[in-house]
């Protein structure tokens, strides 16, 4: 497997962002990422405009955010070639979505706004909806907004990155919740529009620029082969195929990779001679063991069954014998924050 990194929920001047997808795509490339998802808000004129493409080594693929009427039920949506009216239902468009042959997978589900009247929070509230892919279980901008509280509101601002600490636990235990029943993969997403604010009115500050915020919250996929770059329409295709194939199966994990760079982590399970990676199933057998690795010397590993922690090991690597069927993930701290979030591996289930 080869492993790529790259950021998603971007937004650009096509919607409520401030820079032209070439100028964040450069930023991207800059910052050493592999692919970049962007997702205006309920429109596609990026892609009609010919900016998903290759820039340097960075892959820029456009989708968009699609809302209702009544601006929750935000939903991320990837390989559709049209965007729906903000008059449908989030049931309506989630099904074209997914009829249409894209993938999609449900915003901030549980953004809360408790400090920010003026800026109410979007969350999830359908949860009637099944014909999802996945769900953004660590949103960087939703966090970093809910913490920002009159007391550290300089510091927030001044330091956008410390103050990202984990995923909504709520989020976490809904998701675990919901993979028992059938595959919803976690992805993360930056939701960067590099805002601009006045601050002690008299000076103008950009909270998000672009390129810190690639810094934080990033999508590791697997892929078997390598991406094939090149701007044809051919090459295009492949290489765009293989990302969102690889995020809606959820071979795939979520990090913060501002705390240390999490490229190298591995996990997987092993029966027999076959080796099963994140988004995989298998039968319980007599001898199922999940194996760890992580690119760093030491740091906390806890491996969750079901939405509950069975193990955990400080060390580089793990490794845990499987007795009962379930729905199988990682969680790694660095001294004490949280950093990595795997999918799930299906046993038995």
């Amino acid at each position: 497997m080869i492993e790529y990194v790259g950021v998603a929920h971007v937004h650009s001047l096509f919607s409520d962002g401030t820079g032209e997808i070439p100028e964040i795509a450069k930023y991207a490339d800059e910052s050493d990422l592999d692919f970049l998802l962007m997702t205006d808000h309920n429109t596609l004129r990026g892609l009609q405009e010919g900016f998903e493409k290759w820039y340097g080594k960075t892959l820029c693929l456009i989708g968009c955010e699609i809302n209702d009427k009544e601006n929750r039920n935000h939903y991320l949506a990837f390989g559709i070639n049209e965007t729906y009216s903000t008059r449908l239902s989030a049931k309506e468009y989630v099904r074209k979505v997914k009829e249409a042959g894209g993938i999609g997978f449900l915003a901030h589900p549980h953004e809360k706004r408790n400090h920010m009247k003026e800026h109410p929070p979007y969350p999830w509230v359908d949860w009637s909806i099944e014909d999802y892919n996945g769900i953004e279980i660590w949103n960087h901008m939703s966090e970093w907004m809910e913490n920002l509280t009159e007391q550290n509101k300089y510091t927030s601002f001044l330091h956008p990155l410390r103050s990202i600490v984990s995923p909504p636990p709520e989020t976490l235990k809904l998701w675990d919740e919901l993979n028992v029943k059938r595959k919803v993969v976690g992805m993360g997403g930056v939701d960067a529009h590099a805002h601009k604010q006045n601050l002690f009115g008299f000076f103008e500050v950009e909270i998000f620029p672009y390129k810190v915020l690639f810094k934080s919250i990033h999508n590791h996929v697997f892929l078997p082969e390598p991406l094939v770059k090149g701007n044809s329409k051919q090459k295009l295709s492949k290489s765009k195929a293989a990302i969102y194939e690889a995020l809606a199966y959820g071979r795939s994990f979520v990090a913060n990779d501002y705390h240390v760079n999490s490229k190298g982590f591995q996990f997987f399970a092993k029966s027999g001679k076959k080796k099963y990676y994140m988004g995989d199933y298998l039968d319980l057998s007599e001898n199922v063991t999940l194996y760890v690795t992580l690119p760093v010397e030491s740091a906390e590993i806890k491996i969750i069954r079901n939405g509950k922690e069975i193990a955990n090991f400080s060390s580089d690597k793990a490794e845990f014998e499987v007795k009962k069927a379930g729905v199988y993930r990682v969680e790694v701290s660095y001294f004490n924050k949280a950093w990595i979030y795997s999918n799930h591996i299906r046993i038995g289930i």
